[in-house]
């Protein structure tokens, strides 16, 4: 577990003092956090892997909160953002949140209440990092498979019994039984359930025999 990635709450404020107050709220339970004075230093500076998330002002000069919004798809960033709004910027923060944003907080806001949230929005990218990760697993295990491998895999997500697979591809039952067995193995598949999950993730579910 060493090798894991630490997470990161990412804060973005053009007020000084409130980046202060939150880098130093946020340490005193032993989270990780860097500051940005700006947006685009925010975008420039956050790598593609960060995982944790990210607590941004609404409201700031130059790039506001939700033009950097809407680039973090772009530049594939994809941890749980939290828009921090003041009174007036109520509506805006209801549109990041129709945008993808996790929720917003508006000022002033108690520590617990950030805390919370961050804490939330932690769980929610570690199991966004999780999904990724099997679906990397999945996509190495497939990749793993033979040419034959793969068209028993198809009719076999499609359904089809080992007699019917075998008469589309023109071989014994014998013989897709032997596929089918490999097949399995190699995808680390315990079931035919698990078998169709996997072809759900990797968006390979199709009618049998399309190419």
């Amino acid at each position: 577990m060493s090798n894991q990635p630490k997470q990161i709450i990412f804060v973005v404020d053009d007020d000084a003092d409130v980046r202060d107050s939150l880098k130093w709220l946020l340490e005193s339970v032993d989270l990780n956090v860097r500051v940005f004075e700006t947006a685009q230093r925010f975008l420039d500076g956050c790598p593609e892997s960060a995982q944790g998330c990210i607590l941004m002002d609404v409201r700031m000069p130059g790039m506001s909160g939700l033009s950097a919004q809407t680039q973090l798809a772009e530049r594939r960033i994809y941890m749980p953002l939290i828009m921090i709004s003041g009174h007036a910027d109520v509506d805006m923060a209801v549109s990041a949140m129709t945008q993808g944003a996790l929720t917003f907080l508006q000022k002033p806001f108690s520590d617990q209440a950030l805390i919370d949230i961050v804490q939330q929005a932690l769980l929610q990218d570690s199991a966004r990092c999780h999904q990724a990760e099997l679906i990397s697993d999945v996509r190495a295990c497939y990749a793993n498979l033979t040419k034959r491998e793969r068209q028993v895999f198809d009719g076999v997500v499609a359904g089809l019994a080992n007699q019917e697979v075998a008469d589309h591809l023109g071989i014994n039952r014998k013989t897709v039984e032997g596929h089918r067995a490999n097949m399995m193995a190699k995808m680390q598949a315990g079931s035919l359930s698990e078998l169709i999950q996997m072809s759900v993730a990797l968006g390979l579910v199709k009618s049998y025999g399309q190419n």
